[in-house]
């Protein structure tokens, strides 16, 4: 087996291109864009399928370097932060609760179908752990974490194949799930966004020529030095909760971060030019969520799926079932029943089956095509990518005992 490294650049050169291989892909084939497709997904799964060819028939593997990708996730999740007005994160209060109530409840079914489903199929023991929330809600990050204990502890000699093919399978169907989701809520309910307001992320479909301010590169290199203050300032903070033993994901500190400075900074200098709710903030983030994604996924090492066996995919077959049942008939009620809970619920299949950038990138792409959810872009990452890891590291100790 031969290995091909792709330098930085040029890993970010072929996401690029894979994005618009992805675009081209959607609109030609029209059921990819009646149903809230991401770009990204369907260029970053053509280039996966690439990579397994190359691995399968030709005994070499492609690794790109993902550096870059790293860094455009502080600067979608700094954007997000930058986004979030103290009023809107005062009405989302309730909202946030709900959500969060109704993601430990997942959690908790989502457990218990992995332990139930282990035993009926006389699966060895401590692999429950990652056909639950360790692999599907807590993604390939988790699953690296807990894989070398799980391993010693129940003997478990590939519980990190076993949890990365989980975790990667997981992405792919959270991927491609949660546009077919909403436009299925929006399309029997009859639901719509409103209509004045500006996205947060991206630019509309509809309207794609007439933005209400301008973008120039004065106010692009202005939203960008607010980010890298914001940045800057998330590694500084970082840092200082590992003194203390405090350890979040950095991007949840620079989302924190930019929610405090976006209500600070203008009250404190009201003349200043804030880039909240602007549109060179939206393009930014809008261009961070896209490539990062298309990288994410034109990495995937498709081949670790190899291992699964029948009753495994059974398994996962089962999981997503149950989130999509979860989705529709529990989630979307509970959330009010409205567009913005449409939203919320495209993005709950990557709070459920792969990552948060996958749950945002479905709610990016239905507000495209269906108008703004700005409740949604706050309360979801807040959840997904704070509170709920929080809650799953618990109960994943709690199942590796």
């Amino acid at each position: 087996m031969s290995t091909i490294q792709i330098s930085g650049l040029l890993t970010f050169t072929i996401s690029i291109l894979v994005f618009f291989a992805g675009s081209g892909i959607n609109k030609a084939f029209e059921p990819l864009r009646r149903f809230n497709i991401p770009e990204a997904v369907t260029g970053g799964l053509l280039a996966a399928l690439v990579t397994l060819i190359a691995h399968s028939f030709f005994d070499t593997e492609i690794v790109f370097s993902l550096a870059a990708r790293d860094m455009l996730l502080l600067y979608f999740f700094t954007g997000i932060g930058l986004n979030a007005r103290l009023d809107d994160l005062i009405s989302g209060g309730r909202p946030l609760l709900i959500l969060l109530a109704l993601t430990v409840s997942y959690l908790v079914l989502q457990n218990l179908i992995a332990v139930g489903s282990a035993a009926v199929l006389g699966l060895p023991d401590g692999i429950s752990v990652f056909l639950g929330s360790a692999s599907l809600i807590g993604g390939h990050g988790t699953t690296i974490a807990w894989a070398p204990l799980i391993a010693q502890r129940f003997g478990l000699a590939n519980a990190m194949e076993i949890g990365i093919a989980v975790a990667t399978l997981g992405l792919v169907v959270a991927s491609l799930a949660g546009g077919p989701i909403a436009k299925y809520l929006i399309g029997r309910y009859k639901l719509h966004g409103p209509p004045t307001e500006e996205l947060l992320i991206g630019v509309p479909q509809k309207d794609a020529g007439t933005p209400r301010d301008e973008v120039t590169h004065v106010s692009l290199l202005r939203t960008i030095l607010v980010m890298n203050v914001a940045i800057l300032i998330g590694f500084a903070v970082d840092e200082l909760m590992e003194e203390v033993a405090l350890k979040l994901p950095l991007f949840v500190v620079c989302l924190l971060v930019g929610i405090l400075l976006t209500n600070i900074v203008p009250r404190v200098v009201p003349h200043v030019a804030w880039p909240t709710r602007t549109r060179a903030l939206a393009l930014i983030s809008d261009l961070s969520l896209n490539i990062f994604l298309a990288m994410s996924l034109m990495s995937m090492q498709l081949w670790t799926l190899d291992g699964l066996g029948f009753s495994l995919v059974i398994v996962l077959a089962v999981q997503t079932l149950a989130a999509v049942a979860y989705i529709i008939f529990v989630v979307f009620p509970a959330m009010g029943k409205n567009y913005e809970a449409a939203v919320i619920s495209s993005g709950f299949t990557g709070i459920s089956l792969g990552a948060t950038p996958t749950a945002i990138a479905n709610m990016t792409a239905v507000t495209k095509a269906h108008g703004p959810a700005t409740r949604a872009f706050i309360v979801l990452p807040l959840v997904s990518a704070f509170f709920i890891d929080i809650i799953n590291a618990v109960v994943i100790g709690f199942m590796a005992r």
